[in-house]
């Protein structure tokens, strides 16, 4: 089974000229893809010069930035386009643990989806604030109550799927773009029939960098839990 991690990217370039190494590190079969959003920071050029010397890296350069769902889309259609089998979603900041990471991938062995998940037993955050866990868990909680389906973690971007869960889903009928595209992956995922599994990951703060979380991307994924179902 062919592997691809997907990396989003805008101005991440203290962290993805250490994350990249790391992953190439690990024992585990999987290719890389970071999508990057033309960032003026030298980001996509690190990329590029770093996939020179590294078969397993590549690299997608869009010309804009315009939201982390459509940089996911074009990399899972990057993915589809060369065959891969297996996709994983993973944060360039470290929030998401290159440990983590092989529990992801070997999962997709067994299951259609696989949900890295804050809110199982093992599960946690850390180096957060009071009420960003608020968000977080009401925001997972909410969305539950929602759409009916048991999944714990709704929220969270370190996720697995198979080729066939992408193709099923419909890439180009995804209506959200900020925080609320996990949701709406989920959702159309369960609905139909695929086989889930969460399992427990440590979602660390960002080490370097600034945020891209805000009130309106909140807010936004708050209201389009509605437009989803």
């Amino acid at each position: 089974m062919r592997k691809l991690v997907v990396i989003p990217t805008y101005n991440e370039i203290e962290n993805i000229q250490v994350l990249l190494p790391t992953l190439i590190q690990l024992q585990s079969d999987f290719e890389i893809l970071v999508v990057d959003d033309s960032s003026p920071d030298g980001t996509a050029a690190f990329v590029e010069n770093f996939a020179a010397r590294e078969s397993r890296v590549n690299l997608l350069l869009r010309k804009e930035k315009s939201g982390l769902g459509k940089a996911y889309i074009a990399g899972f259609k990057w993915g589809l386009e060369k065959n891969f089998d297996a996709f994983v979603e993973m944060d360039a900041d470290f929030s998401h643990r290159p440990e983590d990471l092989a529990i992801l991938l070997k999962e997709l062995d067994s299951h259609d989806v696989v949900i890295g998940s804050r809110y199982v037993p093992g599960g946690e955050t850390v180096n957060w604030g009071l009420l960003r866990k608020l968000i977080s868990r009401g925001g997972s909680v909410y969305s539950r109550l929602i759409l009916g389906f048991p999944t714990k973690d709704w929220t969270g971007g370190f996720n697995g799927w198979r080729r066939e869960v992408l193709v099923a889903i419909g890439l180009d009928g995804i209506k959200s773009n900020g925080y609320s595209f996990q949701i709406e992956l989920k959702y159309k995922a369960q609905k139909k029939g695929f086989k889930i599994k969460e399992v427990p990951i440590v979602f660390e703060d960002r080490r370097v960098g600034q945020s891209k979380m805000s009130l309106k991307i909140v807010l936004e994924a708050f209201y389009k839990v509605w437009m989803i179902k």
